[in-house]
């Protein structure tokens, strides 16, 4: 099963290699984490996918919890939420196939953020599946680089404190 869990850590030199070395020396893999500072610079949310059953998501809780950087570790896969991906790509964009690509990152919601001679780079954010999809139409064209950020996500409604 696949967990996404977010915890509120402080923002200090060392802690995603504290938390991601803690994580891995005890044998949990880090499908997707993305960090960044918070509302609070003093805060960075740290966003992780975990896959397991339930007895590795309260072992990878508990681990962390542990950890005294970690103000707050919450499992958002259990609650409702939304979560998101960012993707850039650069792709082959001879002049003759541009339109065809413009119109499928349309379809998708996405951008062109930058045009050169040969190719073209896009911007598009949305759920994993939507981006796995988009990769798999932009392949024929032929795909230069890709880079995604991991998997961010927030439970939706009003902002409860559990502290």
């Amino acid at each position: 099963m696949r967990h996404v869990l977010s915890a509120l850590v402080h923002n200090v030199p060392g802690v995603l290699s504290h938390i991601a070395g803690m994580l891995a020396s005890r044998g949990y893999n880090i499908d997707s984490l993305a960090v960044g500072e918070t509302e609070d610079p003093q805060l960075s949310r740290m966003t992780f996918v975990v896959v397991g059953d339930d007895r590795v998501l309260e072992q990878v809780r508990k681990q962390l919890e542990k950890i005294v950087t970690v103000v707050r570790v919450d499992d958002v896969s259990s609650q409702n939420h939304v979560e998101r991906d960012l993707m850039l790509m650069k792709v082959a964009a001879p002049p003759g196939k541009r339109n065809e690509i413009l119109e499928l990152t349309e379809i998708f919601r996405g951008r062109i953020v930058d045009v050169a001679a040969e190719m073209v780079m896009i911007e598009i954010s949305g759920k994993e599946r939507k981006i796995e999809a988009f990769i798999e139409m932009m392949r024929p064209f032929g795909i230069v680089e890709l880079v995604r950020t991991g998997r961010i996500a927030m439970v939706r409604g009003a902002k409860t404190i559990t502290d």
